[in-house]
């Protein structure tokens, strides 16, 4: 980046951080909302965090009773205060002993409804069947939707003769969130990230909808090992889809980009700093209103350096970046959690702190924990500092 280019985004980033309320001043904060054992569950797994259009928050994850293939719950807690309280556990979507998950919701600012996007199957179907097409079913999309701000949920409707392609074994909405375009060519599509798997190995795809969620249909895919993923859309109408590698990756996030509204994708690349020990990650934009400009955006992943002697990343320490450039560079990152983490789901409140639900604890998985943070809190170390303290 040029210094040129570097003065305007950071006076970008300080005009960003200058109009955000008190809360700008505060550190991390974080409390859990989940915990691994208790409230029925054996397991609490997969975070999704979405600000509903009247400003509250709402936190989805699976309640399981064991691994991918089990007993498995849409659970949903609300906070209406920023993220300072919660409510009790809402069963959103049950289906006896079979799957109910991969939380995927969008907000459509148009009509002010909720969608979420989620994907079923049977739980007696293992996932070594579900990926060879081996099983009594095989995985499905449904949605559902909220026109009362996230308080109730319409009965989950199946959407895979258009969602899904013949062919395709394997398949997940999300996980983390979709989102709707702003620019003026494709204005107010939604668009949620999904992946798959078919005889040639992973892929990932985005599914679309142009009648504000009655009728969903596939958009362009990107093959070469790429798993779960994330969308974001760039001021200039640019899609950056930003992947999970399965295989091919070589311990990096793939990357693909879409100039027509997710119809199609460029070939995947590599991201040379965005680290992945093959796990689900959030991508979002920051944005505090619909006049905001700028391509700042935010990313989280657990980011380990591998341990000695070894290439294969852990799943642990969940890290939080900036980037000032849409995604060229990523000149901020701090810590979360130290430990293990795994998957985790990005939001921006309507103060302009940004919280983020995320697996972690004891183990990757012993609970799912809501943090806090002021854009000013994450951009007070760079990347290059880190550097430096870590050589000294």
């Amino acid at each position: 980046m040029s210094h040129f280019a570097l003065t305007v985004s950071l006076m970008l980033l300080l005009a960003f951080v200058g109009r955000l309320s008190d809360a700008s001043e505060e550190g991390l904060t974080q409390q859990t909302l989940f915990v691994r054992g208790e409230g029925g569950y054996n397991i609490y797994r997969i975070p999704s965090l979405i600000v509903t259009p009247r400003g509250s928050l709402l936190a989805f994850c699976e309640g399981r009773e064991a691994g991918d293939s089990s007993d498995i719950d849409m659970l949903l807690r609300r906070s209406d205060d920023g993220g300072k309280t919660w409510s009790e556990r809402q069963v959103v979507w049950d289906e006896g002993k079979n799957v109910c998950g991969n939380p995927c919701p969008v907000v459509d600012s148009d009509t002010g409804i909720i969608w979420l996007l989620m994907t079923w199957n049977n739980s007696e179907d293992r996932d070594e069947q579900l990926h060879e097409g081996t099983g009594k079913d095989t995985r499905r999309p449904f949605v559902c939707h909220s026109s009362d701000d996230g308080h109730t949920w319409s009965q989950p409707m199946e959407i895979t003769e258009g969602a899904k392609r013949d062919g395709w074994l394997w398949y997940a909405t999300g996980p983390g969130v979709g989102i709707q375009l702003r620019h003026e060519s494709h204005k107010g599509r939604l668009v949620i990230p999904c992946d798959y798997t078919d005889k040639d190995g992973f892929g990932s795809h985005v599914i679309l909808s142009d009648d504000h969620g009655k009728t969903w249909r596939i958009g362009g895919t990107v093959s070469g090992g790429a798993n779960e993923c994330q969308v974001v859309e760039l001021r200039d109408g640019t899609l950056v889809l930003n992947m999970r590698m399965q295989h091919n990756g070589d311990g990096r996030r793939g990357l693909a980009t879409s100039r027509d509204g997710g119809e199609t994708w460029s070939e995947l690349v590599l991201d040379a700093t965005l680290v992945d020990p093959i796990c689900q990650a959030s991508l979002i934009r920051y944005a505090c209103s619909e006049t905001d400009e700028g391509d700042v955006l935010l990313f989280s992943n657990p980011a380990a350096p591998p341990l000695p002697g070894k290439t294969k990343r852990e799943r642990a320490q969940m890290t939080v970046r900036l980037s000032l450039d849409g995604g060229k560079t990523w000149p901020f990152a701090r810590l979360l959690h130290e430990g293990f983490s795994a998957y985790s789901c990005l939001a921006v409140m309507p103060d302009g702190t940004i919280g983020c639900l995320y697996e972690g604890g004891e183990t990757a998985y012993s609970e799912i924990v809501f943090a806090r943070f002021a854009l000013g809190w994450l951009k007070t170390i760079s990347l290059e500092k880190q550097d430096s303290q870590a050589n000294e």
